[in-house]
């Protein structure tokens, strides 16, 4: 056994010999040589008693202390002064192979993903596909939850290394992409199983509601993006709830920035977001659809007027962003006195455009307020 051998204490010996190096300095030429009836034998000058080791500290016995260096302890280090080196090698033969890491327990902190993506739909890819591209996460750290079968073999294919799971597993931080009236109670297991801080992008679901569901000690933040974040152009407004603090909202801003633009506002603005940003894409492909058969009732064939509507809207969209003028400046410097554009515009304010704009995202933003209560 060794531990009554390691508690056998160390004789002292005569001072090493002037103009010599110790063996404690230079541990790699402290002779060891093996056990009692073993036949192997240390290297360097000079007998020795099998199972002892030779120098200035004299015979320490089999696998003694060290005195003030402290015991070998598991026989594999010295105290401070690091691993044996070669000659515990000698002693003990070849290192045994590392074992690998056992498993973590399920539940346990180390066995949760770093992110949880609840629905994976059209949104929740978008977001998820940034990420990745983004490198704000990588594949290893994220699981997908998606209830269709068919939907999570898309899933994986779309982003291998992803897991795929057809119900909540345990994480730390959770995206919610459901549907509006699943959001309740996805967000409650989420937070049974864990979960430190949620960000919703359910549309109407208020933050009391989310809160409600996740229970203390969950910083929940509520988010409206629009679709346009499945090309990485993205527009997102969000709000913090009670428990949300700063390095809370700097991760679900990191979030929603890897596809797109993030503001935050008051939850109270959130429904007129959802008005605007959140319905106003639909707005944009209305008006492009109209554009292009207004294209083809004047002759043009229906490809052509595609082609040139979408580069239009594209190059509108790409000069207002980066103009430091206005919509309004930009608009006049396409208009002409008397000219094709003023005519065409003339009969967009006849057919009261912006009141009917307008109109528009109130109604959504009412529906927005309605899906709330």
């Amino acid at each position: 056994p060794v531990a009554p051998l390691l508690s056998r204490p160390a004789r002292r010996s005569a001072p090493e010999p002037s103009g010599e190096r110790s063996p404690l300095t230079v541990l790699g030429r402290v002779r060891i040589v093996a056990r009692a009836g073993s036949g192997r034998r240390g290297s360097g000058p000079g007998p020795a008693a099998a199972g002892e080791s030779v120098g200035p500290l004299g015979p320490l016995g089999p696998l003694g202390s060290l005195g003030s260096l402290g015991s070998l302890g598991s026989l594999g280090s010295l105290g401070s002064l690091g691993p044996l080196g070669p000659p515990a090698r000698e002693l003990f033969g070849p290192a045994r192979p590392a074992r690998p890491p056992l498993p973590p327990a399920a539940g346990t902190l180390a066995a949760m993903y770093v992110l949880e993506v609840l629905g994976g739909g059209r949104m929740g890819e978008a977001l998820l596909g940034g990420l990745l591209a983004s490198g704000v996460v990588q594949p290893s750290d994220v699981v997908v939850v998606e209830v269709s079968a068919d939907r999570r073999s898309q899933l994986t294919e779309l982003f291998p290394g992803v897991a795929v799971e057809a119900s909540p597993v345990a994480a730390t931080s959770v995206v919610v992409a459901t549907k509006p009236a699943h959001v309740a109670a996805v967000v409650a297991q989420a937070a049974t199983l864990g979960a430190e801080r949620v960000l919703s992008i359910a549309a109407g679901v208020g933050i009391a509601t989310l809160e409600s569901a996740a229970g203390s000690g969950v910083a929940v933040i509520r988010a409206m993006p629009n679709t346009p974040a499945l090309v990485g152009s993205g527009a997102a407004a969000m709000a913090g709830g009670t428990e949300a603090d700063d390095a809370a909202l700097d991760w679900a801003e990191s979030i929603l920035a890897a596809v797109g633009t993030v503001v935050r506002v008051p939850e109270s603005s959130l429904d007129a977001v959802t008005g605007l940003s959140g319905s106003g894409p639909a707005y944009v492909f209305l008006v492009a659809e109209a554009l292009i058969d207004a294209g083809v009732l004047q002759g043009l064939d229906r490809a052509t007027s595609d082609a040139l509507v979408r580069q239009t809207l594209l190059g509108a969209a790409r000069l207002l962003a980066e103009s430091s003028e206005g919509p309004g400046a930009l608009r006049a410097a396409v208009t002409s006195p008397a000219g094709t554009t003023a005519a065409g515009l003339h009969v967009l304010e006849q057919g009261a455009l912006r009141a009917t704009i307008s109109d528009a995202v109130a109604a959504a933003t009412r529906r927005s307020r309605e899906l709330g209560a």
